[in-house]
């Protein structure tokens, strides 16, 4: 009988090694494509929590902190979809809010639209395009600044004002030996407006803003030029960007200038680029300051993590490895400590973003 037994489990092994039993290897899910907003009209895909595996128990934390801490809106995208839509204190998702210097970003990509049209060389020098005597510098000094050095704030004029009339835009080091953070790169959009013809609104407008389906307007506070529009407007071009610069299939701004400007430019401040801040780089300076800080902008927020940030924290954050884009705006949200462009309130709110996926 044990013999019986014994062979048919042997019978039995064999039967399971064949081939006709082997479990078919499962075919992969898709990834997601990426979502592109209409150009007109308020539709826009939205995304679960739920569906993203997040934690719900980590909503009302972070909702609650943004309140408590001034925010007027907030939207979280991912792979260009609306999985957080908030608005605070009033206001409204068709109520337009200045983006500060949040919106040196805007510039910055305009100005690689240019480039890419031929109209401009970043390496060329500013008095090329909008002539000599912009700055109060000899001129041999005024000649060495290029749209580059206005980029990446290393112009080398003196950071002690924000006027921008050329008697405040005075000598303080050769062009490229010394980071600024420095209103002259708003001298920009005169080079573009100059090389294109067209005034830098007209140029803005329909080079990118039109073929994003963005709101908002230009108007000047104080001697910047600055931007105000919706949430979503910023969420828009924020998706443009996390997407290498192509809405849809069309390409807006060229991927390598893109490359350019969301990585370091210069040696001095690792944490910039071309007017984008950059995070998990080893050092970092910040605006007013000739000092240099050690470790990651935000050491709560993922290490490929770039921004834009603006006074009275007016944020973008765009993360690559996570396909994820976040908004903020509001008010200062910490009056007491107003630290300019960044404060510990984005150490903070990254814990709290953090706490939805991890």
């Amino acid at each position: 009988m044990s013999k019986i037994i014994y062979s048919l489990l042997i019978v039995l092994l064999c039967s399971s090694c064949s081939s006709d039993t082997t479990e078919p290897t499962p075919t992969p899910t898709p990834a997601e494509t990426i979502y592109f907003p209409p150009l007109t009209g308020t539709t826009w895909e939205t995304k679960s929590i739920a569906s993203l595996g997040w934690k719900q128990s980590a909503v009302q934390p972070l909702l609650d902190y943004l309140e408590l801490k001034n925010s007027k809106s907030f939207i979280i995208l991912v792979n260009g979809r609306i999985v957080m839509e908030h608005y605070f204190n009033g206001h409204d998702a068709n109520a337009f809010w200045y983006w500060a210097s949040a919106g040196k970003t805007l510039t910055s990509t305009v100005t690689g639209i240019a480039q890419q049209e031929n109209l401009i060389n970043i390496n060329t020098k500013v008095s090329q395009y909008i002539g000599t005597g912009w700055t109060s510098l000899p001129l041999a000094k005024e000649n060495l600044i290029t749209n580059k050095h206005l980029l990446n704030m290393t112009s080398g004029l003196d950071d002690s004002t924000d006027d921008v009339d050329p008697a405040s835009l005075k000598y303080k080091a050769d062009a490229g030996t010394r980071w600024a953070y420095h209103n002259a790169y708003v001298k920009l959009q005169d080079v573009v407006a100059q090389a294109s013809g067209q005034t830098w609104n007209s140029y803005f407008n329909t080079k990118l803003k039109d073929k994003i389906g963005m709101d908002g307007t230009w108007f000047q506070l104080g001697n910047n030029s600055v931007y105000g529009s919706t949430t979503r407007s910023m969420a828009r071009f924020g998706l443009l960007i996390s997407n290498k610069g192509k809405w849809e299939s069309n390409t807006i701004l060229n991927e390598n200038y893109l490359n350019e400007a969301t990585n370091t430019s210069q040696t001095i401040n690792l944490g910039y680029g071309y007017l984008w801040w950059l995070n998990g780089k080893s050092s970092y300076h910040l605006p007013q300051s000739q000092l240099q800080f050690n470790g990651s902008l935000i050491p709560t927020a993922p290490a490929d993590m770039y921004m834009a940030l603006g006074k009275n924290d007016q944020k973008i954050y765009v993360i690559p490895s996570k396909k994820m884009v976040v908004i903020r705006m509001g008010d200062v949200a910490n009056p007491d400590n107003p630290t300019f462009a960044l404060s510990d309130f984005d150490e903070t709110l990254w814990q709290k973003i953090s706490a939805l996926y991890q």
